[in-house]
């Protein structure tokens, strides 16, 4: 039996974090990746047969990878910062918040609120939301702090509204206006089905989505999310790891041996340590335990244009309105009937979601004889829970496709159908996944995209977040506690728990 000092279990970005990590420190390290590549989710595909077009299919922007991440590991890769936070389109005219402007930013809060209080409510809020990124992020490498020292680490206000209280009371104590109440909460609901008024998993959701690397924004990777992982694999290789695709995990033991099913037949690995980049649930049923499935609650709708669509309001440029995110039907209201009606086992009859266009920013993922002549399109719907497309997938995607573009067109000056590219066998180029999609294509249990409910990031008793009840088995990926999100801080703080040692 062959052995090494670590096994990682799953080649997503976390785990090659860890292998680069601990390869660069001398130990010897193989990954087992089951498909015929590695990185996980963060990938790029060419998702339409014909179609010159390398779309970022599943995760698609990045925020909590820490810049000492990519210094430490001297990663090739270029994030790009975007201008435009977001639009939302408001009858004839819109909310567009501009990185660079805040008059503009601040006349367009008028237009939209009538006034001025609800800018002013959003300087604060958000100037109270970047010290706490600036004094938490740097936490998310380091043993985890118990409560009370991240209470004292962000000060009495933030811990009472962003920790303490449901995030959706202290939106509608902050904010008058319904549109500027739900640009708000959709940080606290991606990939998260949750009650913002009663549920302090939006709290979670929200805080992780706002303190990424210490400034919350949510830049573009040149490339595409393959070049993360790409970049990563380079690392990895480059520091001594081992790499073999194509391996499928079907046991992990506590005493650290590892079977996996290849080409050739099933193979049996010891390591002094097994890192876990897979969901937990997974891991429960690899080591033969009883295993919680949690829910997914998205939809992913991948698409190539062949041109932006016009807006209501001409006086926004759809380039400004697209760079960023653009916001459709996520008003506070609107957000509270969509989940009501989820809630209940039906598919919002007006789905909130958001879109962005990657190729705006970046259009080195066109091909040549594209750029110029196509955008990609990248769409997340919200309140899509797994139990929406359990009984009937197939009919049940097309139902959830079918509201999601009204839902889009009734913002829009023209339907969203019109401007689908049609690839060279006739179809248009629109690709949708589902949570049940996920599970069954990616194999995360309950299409969950950040493998179980986000954690909070402090735990009484320290360690690293990452331990489990067995010595030689430590989570390394998402689901690690401050998992989540194509961040590698999970694979750092597996390697940092066995290095530090």
């Amino acid at each position: 039996m062959a052995s090494y000092d670590v096994v990682v279990a799953g080649g997503g970005h976390n785990g090659l974090v860890a292998a680069a990590y601990l390869a660069g420190a001398g130990r010897r390290v193989l990954v087992l990746e089951r498909y015929a590549r590695v990185g996980g989710l963060a990938i790029s595909a060419q998702a339409f047969p014909g179609v010159d077009v390398r779309l970022s299919r599943y995760s698609y922007l990045v925020s909590l990878l820490p810049t000492r991440i990519v210094r430490d590991l001297g990663l090739d890769l270029e994030l790009r910062r975007r201008r435009y936070a977001s639009y939302t389109p408001v009858g004839g005219t819109g909310l567009l918040v501009d990185n660079e402007d805040d008059l503009r930013t601040a006349a367009s809060f008028r237009s939209v609120t009538g006034g001025e209080a609800d800018h002013e409510a959003w300087r604060r809020f958000y100037g109270m939301t970047a010290e706490v990124a600036r004094a938490l992020a740097p936490t998310l490498l380091e043993p985890l702090r118990p409560q009370i020292e991240i209470e004292r680490l962000v000060g009495p206000e933030a811990w009472g509204e962003l920790f303490a209280r449901p995030i959706g009371e202290v939106v509608d104590e902050r904010f008058r206006d319904d549109t500027v109440r739900g640009v708000v909460l959709t940080d606290a609901l991606i990939g998260t089905f949750a009650d913002p008024a009663t549920d302090l998993l939006a709290n979670r959701c929200f805080l992780y989505h706002v303190i990424g690397d210490g400034t919350g924004e949510w830049n573009v990777p040149v490339g595409g999310m393959g070049a993360v992982s790409g970049a990563l694999e380079a690392a990895a290789r480059r520091a001594g790891a081992e790499i073999r695709t194509g391996a499928e995990i079907v046991g992990i033991s506590p005493s650290g041996e590892v079977t996996f099913v290849a080409e050739d037949g099933e193979h049996t690995v010891s390591g002094g340590h097994v890192l876990v980049n897979l969901p937990p649930a997974v891991l429960d049923r690899l080591m033969g335990r009883p295993a919680t499935v949690p829910e997914g609650a998205q939809l992913k709708v991948n698409m190539v244009l062949t041109r932006l669509p016009r807006l209501k309001d001409d006086s926004v440029d759809p380039r400004a309105a697209f760079s960023g995110t653009f916001h459709i039907n996520e008003g506070r209201d609107q957000l509270a009937a969509a989940y009501a009606q989820a809630e209940r086992g039906e598919i919002p009859e007006l789905p909130p979601a958001e879109v962005y266009c990657h190729s705006l920013t970046d259009p080195s993922i066109l091909g040549p004889e594209l750029r110029g002549r196509a955008e990609t399109m990248t769409l997340f719907g919200l309140h899509m829970p797994a139990r929406l497309f359990r009984k009937n997938p197939d009919k049940a995607r097309k139902l959830a496709l079918d509201a999601t573009f009204a839902s889009m067109n009734a913002v829009l000056a023209e339907p969203i159908e019109d401007c689908l590219l049609t690839a060279p066998d006739g179809t248009p180029c629109v690709e949708v996944k589902t949570p049940v999609d996920l599970e069954r294509d990616a194999g995360l249990p309950g299409g969950h995209i950040f493998h179980t409910d986000l954690s909070w990031p402090f735990a009484e008793g320290g360690g690293w977040g990452v331990e489990t009840e067995h010595e030689r088995v430590l989570m390394c990926g998402a689901g690690a506690r401050r998992g989540g999100g194509v961040s590698g801080i999970g694979g750092h703080n597996a390697a940092m728990a066995l290095l530090r040692r």
